[in-house]
């Protein structure tokens, strides 16, 4: 695998940040959190920034996050769940690195998002039919820039991380792995 970063894409709820912060260990990488990122920079929290911004300020603070990697090592970097919605986003995520899409079914989101009151999009009066509706738009993005597959399902982290790791450094597939054809075979 080269140093290039390695950025994971998915709903939220998918593990982004959990497996992140695992992966960046297991490669002794440093670990980003774009969401945590833009706090940071902002002193306030996502939904602060959704409820004076909007959705449209908070989509352009997270694009000026994500264009601060291009160009860096070494780092895994976890993004928010709508970062793919800009298609200038997508195509800065294959400039940063390996782009790793960790997928969950609808079901699986809301059972590890339901309690979470600081997702803003899940707010309203039907999060899961939300959830639903996000993920059915989101998914065909999600594979255009995704180098990898991995299907995050009820397996223990560790497992993600050796899954994700093999498949960047061999370029071979494990199981539960669905890679891009790359046209060179």
């Amino acid at each position: 695998m080269s140093n290039q970063c390695i950025v994971l894409v998915g709903m939220m709820g998918a593990g982004k940040s959990t497996v992140g912060k695992a992966l960046a260990k297991h490669l002794s990488w440093e670990f980003t959190d774009t969401d945590h990122l833009i706090e940071q920079q902002t002193g306030v929290s996502v939904p602060v920034i959704f409820e004076i911004e909007g959705e449209a300020g908070f989509r352009r603070r997270e694009s000026t996050a994500l264009a601060s990697f291009v160009g860096k090592e070494r780092q895994v970097i976890a993004t928010g769940g709508g970062i793919v919605l800009a298609a200038e986003n997508r195509e800065m995520l294959t400039q940063i690195g390996a782009v790793v899409y960790l997928s969950a079914s609808a079901a699986d989101l809301y059972q590890r998002t339901r309690l979470d009151k600081n997702r803003p999009l899940l707010q309203g009066p039907n999060p899961r039919r939300k959830i639903e509706e996000l993920l059915a738009a989101r998914l065909p993005l999600y594979k255009e820039c995704a180098t990898v597959v991995v299907e995050t399902g009820r397996q223990p982290v560790y497992q993600i991380v050796h899954k994700i790791s093999h498949a960047l450094k061999l370029g071979q597939k494990a199981p539960g792995i669905e890679q891009k054809a790359t046209g060179t075979e």
